[in-house]
């Protein structure tokens, strides 16, 4: 057996000893590598828990990996030409849920490499019980960002998760679930299709070993790798205790782009967002261009700053507009009378109008003139 073969049997049956996002099982593998922090844990040389220990003596590596294999899942490790190299930022990130560290390795299930579908990746998070309007938005974000060659990275739940992933099939695009439980359950069932469909275009990415369940400190320790498999995360609702915001701290910490989609300012369901936006300093985003602008590479997703179009009145000398401005709608008023109310010379007056007159912004009647109603200053 060849040492990558033996490091990864040993990462493996760590995996299925230790919790997700466990602090001191990856602080151990990192100084001593999974085969001999394997081997320490077996012969009782660990600081692991004793618990760690028993547990390890009972789980069958080799029998594990081909029981993954035979559904079509693999378990990537550190060292693999599909690791991304981006999770490696995890040993450096600020966190404050005591959920961290590098994963000793990831289960992946699906028929695209890891690396490859992240290296230009977005995550799109929320609210579980998220409002049209969020849902509209998220689906709109995933479609448009995944139309664009940008991979949706999400976690499959309830709500804004779930049409992330949907916008983003919608258009054949590329999208990764990461999940709380193990890449063969389902979960929440009611999404079942959604993962199948995901397992066979994209990609199912867990933590959690096989037939784990979801739960809630697995979901904090999912949202570490969903920040840090993206170049940057997208909080599209989120009350004040909602989860996103669990994942939008990684992102922070991480040092990624971390955006923010106002919601009305009266919904209780935007309210974290907006605090993200006011006092995390989350970019404003509205709309997936700006989403793609800030995750690009650079000068890849330039938008032009929106502006209402020119108003003829607004490509005028100011001398004209200042005419322009005395010359009465209602009622034709005579040059001198023009010039009298602009403080024009009325030569100049004259000339301005009759410059006027060929752009179609006054017209001369035989009392005067008189400017078109549709040449009014804006507001």
């Amino acid at each position: 057996m060849t040492a990558p073969e033996r490091e990864r049997l040993a990462r493996a049956a760590l995996n299925f000893v230790g919790e997700p996002g466990s602090v001191p099982l990856a602080t151990e593998v990192a100084a001593k590598g999974g085969e001999r922090a394997y081997d320490d844990l077996l012969a009782g040389r660990s600081l692991l828990s004793e618990d760690l220990a028993l547990r390890a003596q009972r789980v069958d590596p080799v029998a594990e990996l081909l029981r993954a294999a035979e559904q079509g899942i693999r378990f990537a490790v550190p060292g693999d030409d599909e690791w991304p190299a981006m999770l490696d930022d995890l040993a450096f990130a600020d966190e404050l849920q005591q959920r961290g560290g590098i994963p000793v390795g990831l289960w992946v299930r699906g028929p695209r490499r890891l690396d490859e579908m992240v290296q230009h990746a977005v995550a799109v998070v929320g609210s579980r019980a998220a409002t049209s309007y969020g849902c509209q938005l998220a689906a709109d974000i995933g479609a448009k960002v995944a139309a664009a060659g940008v991979t949706v990275v999400s976690g499959a739940a309830f709500g804004i998760d779930f049409h992330a992933h949907r916008g983003a099939l919608t258009v054949d695009g590329p999208t990764v679930a990461v999940l709380a439980g193990g890449v063969d359950r389902a979960y929440p069932e009611k999404h079942a299709p959604l993962l199948e469909h995901i397992a066979h275009t994209g990609l199912l990415v867990s933590e959690a070993p096989l037939g784990a369940a979801s739960m809630r400190v697995r979901f904090l320790a999912r949202n570490r790798l969903i920040a840090a498999l993206a170049r940057g995360t997208v909080v599209v609702e989120a009350a004040v205790r909602s989860g996103a915001l669990n994942t939008a701290n990684w992102t922070a910490g991480l040092g990624r782009t971390l955006m923010g989609v106002p919601g009305p300012v009266n919904s209780a369901a935007s309210e974290g967002v907006h605090q993200l936006i006011r006092s995390r300093g989350a970019l404003l985003v509205t709309r997936p261009e700006e989403v793609l602008e800030a995750v690009g590479p650079m000068g890849s997703f330039m938008l032009r700053e929106p502006r209402a179009a020119a108003h003829p009145r607004d490509l005028l000398p100011i001398a004209d507009q200042q005419v322009l401005d005395a010359v009465p709608i209602a009622q034709p008023a005579l040059t001198e009378s023009v010039a009298r109310i602009a403080g024009v010379h009325p030569r100049r007056t004259r000339e301005a109008l009759d410059r006027l007159l060929s752009a179609g912004l006054v017209e001369c009647v035989s009392a005067g003139w008189r400017a078109l109603r549709d040449t009014e200053a804006p507001g």
